[in-house]
């Protein structure tokens, strides 16, 4: 009975299925999951402790089996002591553990230690005994000083075993950062669209390439400091060049991005203020001399420190719905872009900082829950288990803590593995994303030095402050129709100063307190067709707009009038304008234009672009029509309308509540609505009061609550 029930509950609890899965030379050697040089050299340190561990048990089970023996012969008489043998389990249970102690102890002389074993055990079994207790001592003292091997070991892989992006990160990183790739990048975004474009029965699709949404804007101010303390330390850049830098960082970047500005030092200051004393005595000295040759040495100071102010850009960093276009060269386009993934990565590690605070507040609240009046430290389990150490740095520093080692690391203060095995200790899998900032800001202090250096650069930036000024580089997303031809002519004049580079339309809109940046490869080049078909073709068309049959339209030749007024609308205007006409027949012209009481201009004039062919109007240009006294007799028949309408609005909704609504239902959302009905609902009165507005009667209701609502 014992047996089997023995059987029963090992056989309940006991996973003993052997499954056999053979794996031929032929089959594939797939790797399911590859492992790191770290995980391995973990599961190195595992097999090694596992392995001493057997060793250690198999030894310690042998000498409690030779000790029973003993104990046993040490009961009998000197007679029966020599009559008793060993069988083969030597005393034990098992024939295999105790054989592979004694063989791992005597290695060769083994079989002969088993048999004067088995023989011979009141001489064999104190021998034994006492190497096998000898050889305990010695390996327990050796598995402490692995232990410590191991431990350090552990302490050194543990993180970066968890770490499975940081391992090909940076490689593939360095790449990525490259201006080739960044630049690759885009264009194949632009071909694809080409490609698909190009397929017949495709509909065209415009807009933006790329498209980056910036969440947190306090994030821009992190990046400018970062950026100017390196600036700051570059002896290869001179002193004109780090303030242009430090201006371009600090003031015209976030009014791009519509964020708050920097502070210049006194020094730098003091040059804004120079240089805008320079401008009004240019101005001035121009006004004087005019007519003369020749500039000042103070203009041609000023003319070479450029003005990065934006004094447009104030009014618009609180205001929703807003953008700014700016068409930038290959320089700036690589800037911008990686300016964007510095101030994405930073984003992630405030937000995992963050996170990690915020489940480490919810732990310790839960600690309080569990174990009231308990004093007990919440630790990680990795900590408890001497995975790792425990960070010397507490949760809340996390990100000036992250912002210090990066300045660290650019001045070669600390190792970049220390700087890594840090970052690993204070975010865990996710730092692998800050590995590579050092070299993300060096990239973008290098795209600085062009900004400043290239002349085509400084161009694209004198020429976005100037249609700043004129509106043609941004304002308000609702009036954006309104700047189309001046954008126009902004982006001819940014073709124009880059003609050898790409040409890319940038724009910074503000929505809803975030900034998204867009980016579009435009195409310059321009491929004239020598077709003297299309060519002829191209000139009738423009011949429909600019010729003195322009206002006619054929429908043969593929064009549709389209009406602008409704045609009932037309009718009567026809009748009334025949009944007039008949009535002023033998008046003059000016009369009769004055009887009908219609002013009209036609100054709407259109030009042709030559690159594309379009018809683009002339700005301050218009065609308008108004009838004279039309809006003091609206303002006249104002009450007699909207008593009009609101009886007809009026009918419509009592048919609509006699076919839909009950009068049970009526009288329900009545006492609802009066705050009579339901005893959930707070006690209150609702007053009803009737007021004339325009000849019409409107309800106005009022609660009055009688005692204040209780907080939710």
């Amino acid at each position: 009975l014992n047996t089997v029930l023995t059987a029963f509950l090992l056989s309940s609890v006991l996973n003993d299925t052997w499954v056999s899965f053979p794996s031929w030379s032929e089959d594939s050697t797939f790797v399911s999951s590859k492992k790191t040089p770290y995980e391995e050299q973990l599961h190195r340190c595992e097999d090694e402790r596992f392995e001493l561990d057997v060793v250690l048990e198999t030894n310690l089970a042998t000498i409690r089996v030779l000790e029973s023996v003993q104990k046993k012969l040490s009961r009998m008489c000197p007679e029966d002591q020599d009559k008793y043998h060993l069988d083969d389990c030597l005393g034990g249970t098992s024939e295999v553990i105790h054989r592979r102690a004694i063989y791992r102890i005597y290695g060769d002389k083994a079989p002969e230690i088993i048999d004067g074993l088995k023989k011979n055990p009141i001489t064999a079994v104190p021998v034994v005994l006492k190497r096998l207790k000898a050889k305990e001592d010695e390996w327990r003292e050796a598995q402490q000083g692995f232990n410590k091997i191991w431990r350090e070991q552990y302490e050194k892989s543990y993180l970066k075993s968890l770490d499975h992006q940081g391992v090909n990160f940076k490689q593939n990183d360095t790449k990525a950062l490259r201006s080739k790739s960044l630049l690759n990048e885009i264009e194949s975004v632009y071909d694809e669209r080409q490609e698909q474009n190009s397929e017949e029965g495709c509909p065209g699709v415009n807009g933006p390439h790329l498209t980056f949404v910036y969440e947190d804007k306090q994030i821009l101010e992190d990046v400018a400091s970062l950026l100017v303390y390196h600036v700051k330390r570059q002896p290869t850049i001179q002193k004109e060049d780090k303030d242009h830098i430090k201006r371009i960082i600090y003031h015209f970047v976030p009014d791009l991005f519509f964020s708050r500005r920097g502070e210049l030092s006194e020094s730098e200051s003091s040059t804004d203020d120079e240089l805008e004393s320079d401008q009004r005595h240019s101005q001035d000295s121009n006004t004087d001399t005019a007519g003369k040759t020749g500039t000042s040495p103070q203009s041609s100071v000023a003319e070479e420190r450029l003005d990065l102010r934006d004094t447009m850009a104030e009014h618009q960093k609180n205001v929703d719905d807003v953008y700014n276009l700016f068409f930038v060269n290959n320089n700036w386009y690589f800037f911008l872009r990686l300016h964007q993934i510095l101030c994405y990565r930073l984003l992630r590690i405030y937000r995992q900082a963050e996170k990690q605070l915020l489940e480490y507040q919810l732990e310790k609240e839960r600690e309080k829950l569990f174990q009231e009046g308990r004093k007990e430290k919440v630790s990680d389990p990795a900590v408890e288990l001497r995975l790792k150490q425990q960070s010397e740095i507490e949760l809340e520093e996390y990100y000036p803590a992250f912002l210090d080692m990066v300045r660290n690391l650019l001045d070669g203060n600390i190792e970049p593995t220390q700087y890594e095995d840090t970052l690993r200790e204070m975010f865990t899998i996710h730092a692998y994303i800050g590995f590579t900032v050092d070299k993300l800001i060096q990239n973008i202090v290098r795209q600085l030095q062009h900004l400043v250096s290239d002349d085509v650069c400084v161009q694209a930036t004198e020429l976005y402050l100037s249609e700043r000024k004129r509106g043609a580089a941004g304002g308000a997303l609702t009036s954006q129709c309104v700047r189309a031809t001046l954008e126009a002519a902004y982006q001819v004049k940014a073709e124009r100063i880059m003609p050898d580079e790409n040409c890319f339309k940038i724009m910074f809109i503000q929505s809803k307190g975030q900034v998204t940046m867009t980016v579009e490869l435009l195409d310059t080049e321009e491929a004239p067709s020598d077709d003297p078909l299309e060519v002829q073709n191209l000139t009738n068309y423009m011949e429909q707009y600019v010729g003195p049959e322009a206002a006619q339209f054929d429908q043969c030749d593929g064009f549709f009038y389209k009406p602008v007024f409704l045609p009932r609308n037309l009718r009567k205007f026809r009748k009334w304008q025949q009944k007039q006409f008949l009535s002023l027949r033998n008046e003059s012209r000016n009369n009769r234009q004055r009887c009908l009481g219609v002013e009209n201009s036609n100054s709407m004039d259109c030009k042709f672009k030559l690159n594309t062919h379009k018809l683009v109007y002339v700005m301050n240009s218009e065609d308008f029509m108004y009838r004279c006294g039309a809006l003091h007799r609206a303002r006249e028949s104002q009450s007699q309308v909207a008593r009009y309408q609101h009886h007809q609005f009026q009918e419509w909704h009592n048919r609509w509540l006699e076919e839909n609504v009950t009068d049970e239902t009526a009288e329900l959302v009545q006492d609802w609505l009066m705050g009579e009905d339901g005893e959930d609902m707070i006690p209150c009165k609702t007053v009803c009061k009737t007021d004339i507005i325009h000849d019409i009667p409107v309800n106005r209701y009022r609660v009055q609550y009688s005692r204040c609502p209780p907080s939710p």
